[in-house]
């Protein structure tokens, strides 16, 4: 979300579009660049963390008079939020105010997170408590999360499932927003490996609703075919790093990676295994796809909709299945190879540009050529 926020600002001062862009801050401040104007706002003491670098402010609504006097001074057609933040809120309360179209884009399955992450606390209770607590967090703030976009005129979403469950759900139009990538940055030339051990990446959070479990079900598969001049690489932190270190035998935990160093990770793999059913989109598939290394996803969430099954990428609807298409790619090393150069060919298609053209013809179809967005 922070990646294509900042995306947007990017465009909107390329093109010139007029662009007011308000996010959390380490202060309360604002800046001009060009046609945009971005403003910080600092969270207070009441602001709890949801994730490592995620926090919700829940007095948010103190920064109203402020807010105020900048849609006073810019005047927008439209009001973008992305989702039920506390920037979300203030969003919707601006909306209101001045009397213009709300758009909203979905990022994150929240419902999903909550479901697992409460199924996996609750472990201790038993399967079944643990799965029926899991599914009724689920259904319940799927409702609560739905219930929040009917304040949007229109909304976004990344990938087709979610288009047609906002539809459904809001009753308002729904269009797809996907996401662009660095072609770059992430590229195949960045590779400086020496070895011919056969490299499995994974990169992003470390957590229940991610599926990380998965790769010991692959280490075993692959162990269970005799491939073993392979190796796990996984950058990224959360509360389950601990777990893959006590159970997968060859691993390499690289921490978070940022930037170049990012870049040179994806890179040096073979291929990206990527266990997650709860991504909307996949932001870490495109990139190692711009690196040119073929993906193994699940069946579940955004990513199956940026692969081409069996010609870049191959889908794995259990973990059993995800373990035995990741050996094959282990295994057939032609095939592997001719996946990882149609990869790339379809990320260089995937533009930052394209994705935003789309989305200011939403705010078009507001009747709205200015735009502003919290995020």
């Amino acid at each position: 979300m922070a990646l294509t926020s900042r995306m947007l600002e990017s465009f909107a001062q390329r093109r010139g579009y007029p662009l007011l862009s308000v996010h959390a801050g380490p202060e309360t401040r604002s800046s001009d660049l060009g046609s945009v104007r971005r403003v910080e706002l600092a969270l207070s003491r009441a602001a709890f963390w949801l994730e490592a670098d995620l926090r919700f402010d829940l007095r948010c609504l103190r920064h109203r008079r402020l807010l105020a006097a900048e849609l006073e001074r810019f005047q927008p057609d439209v009001i973008h939020i992305t989702g039920p933040s506390h920037h979300g809120i203030l969003g919707v309360w601006a909306a209101r105010r001045f009397h213009v179209p709300l758009v909203a884009s979905w990022h994150t399955n929240i419902h999903e997170y909550a479901g697992r992450r409460l199924r996996q606390k609750l472990g201790w209770l038993g399967p079944s408590v643990a799965v029926a607590a899991g599914r009724a967090a689920e259904s319940l703030s799927l409702r609560a999360t739905t219930l929040f976009y009917r304040f949007a005129q229109r909304t976004l979403a990344p990938n087709p499932e979610l288009t047609a469950l906002l539809e459904r759900t809001t009753r308002r139009p729904s269009a797809l927003m996907k996401r662009g990538v660095d072609t770059e940055l992430y590229h195949p030339s960045r590779c400086n490996r020496q070895d011919d051990v056969v490299r499995i990446g994974y990169s992003g959070r470390l957590s229940p609703e991610k599926g990380v479990r998965w790769l010991k079900t692959v280490e075993d598969e692959l162990e269970r075919q005799g491939l073993t001049n392979s190796e796990i690489w996984i950058a990224g932190h959360g509360q389950e790093e601990e777990w893959l270190r006590r159970n997968l035998r060859r691993c390499h935990l690289a921490g978070v990676l940022k930037g170049e160093a990012l870049a040179e990770f994806y890179a040096d793999l073979d291929l990206f295994a990527f266990p997650s059913e709860t991504d909307t989109y996949g932001n870490v598939i495109q990139e190692a796809m711009a690196s040119g290394v073929p993906c193994v996803v699940t069946a579940g969430g955004g990513p199956k909709f940026l692969i081409r099954a069996g010609v870049d990428g191959l889908v794995g609807a259990t973990p059993e299945a995800f373990a035995i298409q990741c050996a094959r790619l282990v295994a057939e090393t032609e095939t592997r190879l001719a996946m990882a150069q149609r990869a790339r060919e379809a990320a260089e298609a995937a533009t930052w540009d394209k994705v935003f053209e789309g989305v200011w013809a939403v705010y078009a179809a507001c009747g709205a050529p200015v735009c502003v967005t919290a995020a």
